[in-house]
């Protein structure tokens, strides 16, 4: 509905001759100063140098005029808000489409299927995966999923980054079976050097062969099956470094580009990429005076690769300690000639906290937590939700207190009843022989459009099918911005319309069987729209608690 909002602001604008800035549309903060609101008439007074109540007063005009049967009114506010109100009878028919749509409820066209490579997790191949692999991990997860229900063609991909510099210190690490001088550390660099030592010419020799098949034992027999079975994500594709981009010729095909396009130049015996020229705060190293190809020069590669795979947006979602790598990465994509957007998403560190303090939980190594062992601890519901709640770009501390108590504190717990409870007045009302006039809505479909929604007028009603409303724009939005943040809060504040309503509006009434199918029809929407809510979420939506 914003979008048709916004169209009737610019039809209404240009009918008055006026040049429209930046314009917002949004929620009003309290429920009584309507649906919709704009600031329009404010905007417009900076340039024309005019009351904005009066500009207000000529474009509700306008907007009177393409007023559509879906508002009720347009009320203007001071200092100059234009706010808009929904009919009931707009409402009133969501449910009504809601049932209808079911899960497909808040798909969209937005994306018009444009090639989308979604980048996430990518941590390397050296161990298990930590906190801040499996907060980006979720993340991207969710970006994904409204990547898809927005109407865009998304490919989730894991990048194996198993041929740098990372698997000579894996290799050392597994022959010094994880002592005082190994960079990595713990009881997988030890289960590695027991497996491996029948096969003393791969511990005891090195070569980036050796070191590759340790990699590759930690990607097979612990990332990708903490992805899968702990995190329950799945990659559309996995990139390897060493066999997708460098045994392929991918990298060196990146540097020849950048060479035939003139960006290369020599200098103390290295190759240099000239990132300045995309804005890049230095130029970067390609090619070593070792002849060694640098961690950036396999980027090019990679960024190559997905042109030739033809990509229109390409999502990157990385750590904190990566944030540095921003305008490279971007410089290097401009230089190789994509012409598509390019957009990063920075995940910051996570925090264990019980009873106020900071919490340790490893068995494995030092100060290290893996995602693995929150999730055994706390249940994986509770961490993505967790983890989901807070912007990305924060720092958030996961209490894990919380993270287990079964009350109304907790946001999973809290919203996950308020999916049951709807569950079980369903059953109830199925089960009711003295409610056998009305529609049985989770398998007769047809039946519905003989409920009288009409009915549906109790504030409380009504206010909870104008959140039920707000899910399509929810989606769009973060398919745009990777907000992903909004979705947890929407949840909760859809689980409190609900509560609200139930306390004051009797669903299950025997004498008043009409009502009571309006109200089924009511609260079987919330249902499918908090359950596919939580679907993106990666979060269970039981149907008993």
């Amino acid at each position: 509905m914003k979008q048709e909002i916004q169209k009737l602001i610019e039809k209404a604008v240009k009918d008055l001759g006026y040049e429209m800035g930046e314009v917002e549309v949004d929620y009003p903060k309290v429920e009584t100063f309507g649906d919709y609101t704009t600031n329009v008439a404010m905007v417009l007074a900076q340039t024309l140098k005019k009351n904005p109540m009066e500009i207000a007063e000529s474009l509700k005009l306008g907007f009177e005029k393409f007023l559509e049967p879906s508002f009720r009114k347009i009320e203007i506010v001071a200092p100059g808000y234009i706010n808009f109100y929904l009919s009931k009878e707009y409402l009133q028919d969501k449910v009504r489409e809601i049932n209808e749509k079911e899960n497909k409820f808040g798909e969209s066209k937005i994306g018009k299927g444009m090639k989308v490579n979604n980048e996430f997790i990518s941590a390397n191949p050296t161990g298990p995966l930590h906190l801040g692999n499996g907060r980006g991990g979720f993340f991207g997860d969710v970006i994904g999923k409204v990547l898809e229900k927005a109407g865009y063609e998304n490919t989730n991909e894991y990048y194996v980054n198993d041929a740098g510099g990372q698997l000579v210190s894996l290799w050392q690490s597994v022959n010094l079976n994880s002592g005082e001088d190994a960079i990595y550390k713990g009881e997988y660099i030890e289960d590695l050097y027991k497996k491996y030592s029948k096969k003393p010419w791969i511990i005891d020799t090195f070569t980036f062969e050796n070191a590759f098949i340790f990699s590759e034992d930690i990607l097979e027999n612990i990332i990708k099956k903490t992805v899968k079975e702990k995190m329950e994500i799945n990659f559309d594709s996995w990139i390897s470094e060493k066999k997708d981009l460098v045994d392929s010729g991918y990298v060196e095909k990146a540097i020849e580009k950048l060479k035939k396009k003139k960006l290369t130049f020599q200098k103390d015996g290295a190759i240099w990429l000239e990132t300045t020229k995309f804005g890049d705060d230095k130029d970067r190293v390609l090619i070593k005076k070792d002849g060694q190809k640098t961690y950036f020069a396999s980027d090019c590669g990679y960024i190559l690769n997905k042109i030739d795979r033809k990509f229109e947006k390409i999502i990157e979602v990385w750590g904190a300690d990566h944030h540095g790598y921003i305008s490279r990465f971007r410089a290097a994509t401009e230089a190789l000639g994509f012409k598509g957007e390019l957009k990063f998403v920075i995940v910051q560190l996570v925090r264990l906290v019980k009873d106020g303090k900071e919490a340790r939980m490893s068995k494995r190594a030092g100060n290290v937590v893996y995602i693995d062992e929150l999730i055994d601890e706390v249940g994986l519901d509770a961490v993505r939700f967790f983890f989901l709640m807070y912007d990305a770009n924060t720092h958030m501390t996961f209490d894990l207190g919380l993270a287990k108590e079964r009350s109304e504190k907790n946001p999973v717990y809290y919203i996950q009843y308020a999916h049951a409870r709807i569950c079980s007045i369903i059953r109830k009302a199925n089960e009711n022989p003295l409610l056998s006039g009305v529609p049985d809505i989770l398998s007769q479909r047809e039946r519905r459009n003989k409920v009288d929604l009409k009915l549906l007028t109790h504030e409380k009603e009504l206010s909870l099918i104008r959140e039920l409303n707000k899910f399509p724009q929810v989606v769009e939005e973060i398919s745009q911005s990777y907000e992903v943040h909004k979705l947890p809060y929407y949840a909760i504040k859809l689980a409190d319309k609900f509560h609200s309503f139930y306390n004051d509006c009797k669903v299950l009434d025997d004498e008043n069987p009409e009502l009571t199918g309006a109200r089924l029809n009511l609260i079987n929407a919330v249902r499918i729209v908090l359950g596919e809510t939580l679907r993106i979420l990666g979060v269970n939506a039981p149907e008993k608690m």
